[in-house]
C-alpha cells in the first residue's frame, strides 16, 4: 500500500519567495495530486525584486538526502532544477545512477527567459555531457536550446533542427519552449520531439504579464507529476503545457515586482 500513491522527486534549490525553484515544483506536485519529495541542493535569498544571496549545500548532505529517500519512498519520477556548479551536477548524476528514481525530467537551467547566462562554462559542459544523457525529457527555453544546439534559431524550422540536436546529446524526448519576450507577439509556440520520432507544435496565446516567475520549473514539474501517475510522455507534456498556460493567464498578485504564476488556477480546467 505504501508504494501505490504516486510520489515524485524534485532535485533543486529553495527559492525563499516561493515563486520558483523547489517551491514551485512542490506547488505543482500538490496541485496535480502527487506526493512531492525533495533533495535540496542550494538555498537562495530573494524576493520579487531579485536574488540577493545564495549558498550550495554540502555534497555529503545531498548524498544523505538521496539515500534516505531511496530507502523509504517509491519515487516514480524525478526532475532537476537549477544546479549551479559542476560539483553539484556530478553529485546529482552519481546519485540518480545509484538509485531507482524513475524517469528523469531535466530542466536545463542555463539562461533566463530573456537570455541572461546563469551557468559558468565548466558547469554548462558538465550538465550537457553528464546530466542530459540521463534525461527522459528535457525542457529548455528558447535561449537554452540555442546554447545546447550550438546554433541560432531564427524560425520554426530552426527549432525543429535544434530539437533533433538535443536528442543527439542523449535526451530521449524534447520540448523547446518558444520565445515569449516580445510585447508584439500574439502566441507562444513550443516544439515537441518524441523518442518515437513523432513531433508536434503546442501553441497558446501570449499573455502580457510580469507574473511569470517559475514558468519553466512548473512545466517540468507538471511533466514529472504526470509521469509519476503513469501517463505517457506525450500526454504528460500536453497536460503540463495547458497547466502552465492557465496558471499564467490567471494572475495572482504576490510581491511588488516580478511575481509568480498562479498554481491554484488550473485545477478545474484540466
Amino acid at each position: 500500500m505504501l508504494t501505490q500513491f504516486p510520489q515524485a522527486l524534485t532535485i533543486a534549490g529553495s527559492d525563499s519567495d516561493g515563486s520558483a525553484g523547489m517551491q514551485a515544483d512542490l506547488h505543482t506536485f500538490f496541485r496535480r495530486h502527487v506526493y512531492g519529495a525533495s533533495v535540496l541542493t542550494a538555498c537562495v535569498a530573494g524576493n520579487s525584486y531579485g536574488i540577493h544571496d545564495a549558498v550550495n549545500l554540502p555534497t555529503e548532505f545531498i548524498d544523505n538526502e538521496f539515500k534516505d529517500l531511496a530507502e523509504d519512498y517509491h519515487i516514480r519520477a524525478s526532475k532537476t532544477g537549477m544546479l549551479s556548479d559542476s560539483t553539484l551536477i556530478n553529485t546529482v548524476v552519481n546519485n540518480y545512477q545509484q538509485y531507482d528514481l524513475g524517469p528523469l525530467v531535466v530542466d536545463p537551467v542555463i539562461t533566463t527567459k530573456h537570455g541572461n547566462v546563469l551557468l559558468e562554462e565548466e558547469a554548462y559542459t558538465t550538465l550537457r555531457d553528464e546530466l542530459i544523457p540521463l534525461a527522459t525529457v528535457i525542457t529548455p527555453n528558447f535561449f537554452e536550446a540555442q546554447k545546447l544546439a550550438e546554433m541560432e534559431i531564427n524560425d520554426e524550422a530552426g527549432m525543429e533542427t535544434a530539437a533533433q540536436k538535443l536528442q543527439d546529446l542523449g535526451a530521449s524526448n524534447v520540448i523547446i519552449n518558444g520565445r515569449h519576450d516580445s510585447e508584439d507577439q500574439l502566441e507562444v509556440a513550443d516544439f515537441v520531439l518524441l523518442e518515437s520520432g513523432k513531433s508536434f507544435w503546442l501553441r497558446d496565446p501570449y499573455h502580457h504579464t510580469d507574473r511569470v516567475n517559475g514558468t519553466g520549473d512548473t512545466l517540468s514539474a507538471c511533466i514529472t507529476a504526470e509521469l509519476a501517475k503513469g501517463n505517457d510522455i506525450e500526454s504528460a507534456i500536453r497536460i503540463a503545457k495547458k497547466f502552465v498556460n492557465i496558471a499564467i493567464q490567471n494572475e495572482i498578485i504576490v510581491g511588488h515586482k516580478f511575481g509568480p504564476i498562479n498554481h491554484w488556477a488550473p485545477e478545474d480546467e484540466i
